[in-house]
């Protein structure tokens, strides 16, 4: 079988990836996907070189995949650049999961050397089955319409030109052609979001529909084109409803009344400071409460006041910035403490002050851990109505210059769930109906 650099530069003609006297980074790891498109770009001619990331998680195999990296480069006679990271370092340091960590070493770098050796574009080798596992996920997580037109292929600077085929179509390509690459053995892990999905959900879809491939490609051009007609609805609607006052958004809230459908417009109205869809929801069935109501994105605030609804960017605090916590984290520093999150389907629990123990199905990630501030207000443990934190700590005889460094961990309704290594709030606490618990566990104190 002869690789098919034809369709390969039929498709980058169509999609307008590049033209021929541009210089191409290929982001290539040493697997399958990436090697073949180096193997393409050789074949069609076009100036490229290759860059590896070694991101030191795999012992051994990670140089042996940068070995191997290194040794195509100079077949293919294309200049090779490498980067070595210390991912697990940096996740910790920036309270990010691995692989979050990794996928933001990587995208950095690459446009270090996008810029330093003037490149024009950066090419990463995803196929249309990634694009299928993006939508599928972004289902699971809570998804506008962009959410559902899959992998894009042209975005910025970067370009992914083997979105015209399927993973098994890459498989038989390599194959045929006796291509050598290198496995990574994480990839047959389902301990991952995305590799479950392709593991143990992408079969079962296929044994429906043989064609999947093909029929999600004809999906993600329909979600596209309709995506285009709504962000021009959400354009004209963003300018008469959302005003800018000195940085922050403020909407009126007979105008939220007022939106058909409702949910969808205030959910793509608010999609720029990254609400969750969940939050979202939360937000509009609070529009008629109490007044001064807070709701968390990883980056803005969102304040519920008598007629409107107020958007401020998140800014430092005098102490720390709001830390936040997503469903896949592990452990989360505050300051020299670390707390440890861990989700399990037994309905143990005990009591600790140093341990919490939710019920999983009332978390709305992104989590906020910040510092007390005045009027917060959250159900203590046992009781059935609300009372200040700071009415609380001052029963808990907490020293006033302490006050302020006391941690709290909020829900990304605005909720309090836990007064840090005091008191949990009533309404999360493990009920007789709970399926699946978190445990934070407050540790090195």
């Amino acid at each position: 079988m002869m690789l098919p650099v034809n369709s390969f530069v039929d498709y980058i003609k169509k999609n307008s990836l590049f033209t021929p006297e541009d210089k191409i980074l290929l982001a290539v790891s040493g697997g399958k996907d990436s090697v073949l498109m180096a193997q393409l770009f050789k074949l069609a001619g076009f100036n490229f070189s290759i860059a590896h990331c070694n991101f030191n998680l795999r012992g051994d195999e990670s140089q042996r995949d940068e070995a191997f990296v290194k040794l195509l480069a100079a077949i293919l006679e294309v200049p090779f650049y490498v980067n070595h990271f210390e991912t697990k370092s940096f996740a910790k340091e920036h309270q990010l999961s691995t692989q979050m960590a990794a996928r933001t070493l990587r995208y950095n770098w690459f446009e270090e050397v996008r810029t330093q050796y003037k490149y024009h574009y950066i090419a990463v080798a995803h196929h249309q089955n990634d694009s299928i596992e993006t939508l599928l996920l972004n289902l699971t997580r809570g998804t506008g319409i962009s959410g559902m037109h899959g992998i894009l292929p042209k975005r910025g600077y970067l370009i992914r030109p083997l979105l015209f085929l399927s993973r098994q179509q890459i498989d038989d390509l390599v194959n045929e052609n006796h291509i050598d690459f290198v496995e990574d053995s994480s990839n047959q892990s389902d301990n991952y979001a995305r590799n479950s999905i392709r593991l143990n959900v992408v079969p079962v879809l296929k044994e429906l529909n043989p064609s999947l491939e093909e029929t999600f490609v004809q999906n993600f051009i329909r979600f596209a084109e309709t995506e285009m007609v709504l962000q021009n609805v959400i354009a004209q609607t963003r300018s008469s409803l959302c005003e800018n006052r000195n940085g922050d958004i403020y909407i009126s809230i007979d105008k939220i009344n007022l939106l058909q459908p409702q949910r969808l417009l205030f959910f793509e109205l608010l999609k720029p400071y990254h609400f969750a869809s969940a939050v979202v929801e939360e937000i509009l069935q609070s529009l008629t409460k109490q007044s001064g109501t807070l709701f968390y994105s990883h980056t803005h605030c969102l304040t519920i006041d008598r007629s409107e609804v107020i958007i401020s960017p998140l800014r430092e605090s005098a102490h720390t910035a709001n830390r936040f916590i997503h469903s896949d984290d592990e452990a989360i520093w505050i300051g020299s403490q670390r707390m440890i999150m861990t989700h399990t389907s037994s309905t143990y629990f005990e009591s600790n002050l140093n341990k919490l123990f939710v019920d999983s199905d009332q978390l709305i990630f992104p989590l906020v851990l910040r510092f007390w501030q005045d009027g917060d207000r959250f159900m203590p443990l046992g009781m059935q109505h609300h009372k200040k934190v700071s009415d609380f700590l001052i029963s808990q005889k907490i020293p006033i210059p302490n006050k302020s460094k006391i941690p709290l961990l909020v829900n990304g309704n605005g909720e309090i769930i836990w007064v840090v290594g005091l008191r949990q709030d009533n309404r999360y606490k493990v009920k007789a109906t709970t399926k699946k618990v978190v445990i934070f566990e407050l540790l090195n104190q």
